[in-house]
């Protein structure tokens, strides 16, 4: 609404992204979305192509509570594959690695 040209205080582009804290990229390739598709189009992003993610937020607070949990019994700690391997064992995930475990939790703390 800042771009408008029908307002009657219409602001400059430097004028905008200083009022909104954002660059001038961003600021042109909303003016564009909005030009090609309209306000949904502008707002809302389209659904991004790839594979649908298997840490879903459900995935995500069970493995903070395991990972907050005592060990498994004889060891000291969880490890990445340990954990990994519990999501897997609770039918959580079908599958998952050490690693993306990792970046969840580092996601997390």
């Amino acid at each position: 609404m800042l771009c408008d040209e029908s307002q009657k205080k219409k602001k400059t582009t430097k004028e905008i992204t200083s009022a909104l804290l954002c660059s001038l990229p961003t600021i042109t390739n909303i003016r564009k979305k909005f030009v090609k598709g309209g306000l949904e189009n502008a707002l809302y992003d389209k659904p991004r192509p790839g594979a649908i993610p298997k840490i879903t937020g459900e995935v995500e607070a069970q493995l903070t509570l395991l990972a907050c949990s005592a060990p498994p019994k004889g060891k000291v700690r969880w490890t990445l594959q340990m954990l990994a391997d519990k999501l897997v064992e609770l039918k959580l995930v079908e599958s998952i690695s050490d690693v993306a475990v990792m970046k969840r939790l580092k996601k997390t703390y």
